[in-house]
């Protein structure tokens, strides 16, 4: 029998390309191509460990007060914002708009927590 389950994630090799989204400006373009080494960094990671820094920051975040917590909000807020950037040409406007809603949440959560 045999099981629908995805096989372990495979590596990519260092001399994959990564291939910019097509009929962008050339400061997209620019984004992507800068973007391209920390994504393949962050892929060659456990899955588990961005996810899981992101959520311990967040929990730090919301459970701290003073700037510390603001910092860490605004850690969490910076990732999310570069990856809805990256995905945003792909994206639904319901995907667009929740993106933004919770960015902007982290956003007003780190200056509450900066002024306390």
């Amino acid at each position: 029998m045999t099981s629908n389950r995805p096989g372990p994630r495979s590596k990519p090799l260092a001399s994959e390309r990564l291939r910019s989204t097509p009929g962008t400006s050339r400061a997209r373009q620019s984004m992507e191509q800068r973007s391209a080494a920390p994504l393949l960094f962050l892929r060659q990671l456990p899955r588990w460990l961005l996810p899981g820094l992101l959520a311990v920051l967040l929990v730090l975040g919301l459970a701290l007060h003073g700037i510390g917590s603001a910092i860490a909000l605004i850690a969490v807020g910076l990732v999310l914002s570069w990856l809805a950037a990256l995905s945003w040409p792909r994206l639904s406007s319901g995907g667009r708009l929740g993106r933004a809603a919770v960015i902007a949440a982290v956003a007003v959560a780190a200056v509450i927590q900066a002024t306390r």
